[in-house]
């Protein structure tokens, strides 16, 4: 998969195995079972979690979610690599708070332009929260552009982990 071309931030790939799906959920119980010094797999009915453990372990490592499909004679795997869950939440959270600011100084310019009262306040506050919007966005970027080399680790263990 080629992590570098695309604008999403959370890549996604999908895969066809010829395996059923218990063949498959067995296959990472038995590494979850090895206790990998670098990585941690946790299983969940037809869910399967990948994370970066141990020494190898950063803020900005990745895990990778695998969701096993059962089809009629081959098992569809939907893979979603993301950041670590506490460092998603908090981009979630600056998001909402960028999200919040820009509404609120947005009525408050609607409410001084009706009113004709000055409004250069409320314009540069919006302008500022789009810079940031698009500062978080490319720290997101750089964060996913570090893990590279990790998930491309999560991708070839898994493919191992499949055969």
């Amino acid at each position: 998969m080629d992590t570098t071309q695309t604008i999403r931030l959370r890549l996604r790939f999908y895969k066809d195995v010829a395996a059923n799906t218990d063949e498959l959920r067995q296959k990472f119980e038995a590494f979850a079972a090895q206790k990998s010094e670098d990585f941690r797999v946790k299983i969940c009915e037809n869910h399967i979690w990948m994370f970066v453990s141990g020494t190898k372990k950063q803020y900005w490592s990745p895990h990778l979610h695998l969701e096993l499909e059962p089809k009629e004679d081959h098992t569809h795997i939907r893979g979603l690599f993301g950041p670590d869950q506490t460092l998603w939440t908090l981009f979630m959270f600056l998001h909402f708070i960028v999200a919040g600011i820009f509404t609120v100084f947005g009525a408050m310019l609607y409410s001084n332009l009706s009113l004709h009262q000055p409004y250069n306040f409320d314009l540069l506050v919006m302008f500022l929260m789009v810079v940031v919007w698009f500062l978080l966005y490319f720290i997101a970027r750089q964060i996913r552009f570090n893990g590279t080399g990790q998930m491309d680790e999560l991708e070839a263990l898994f493919l191992k982990i499949i055969e």
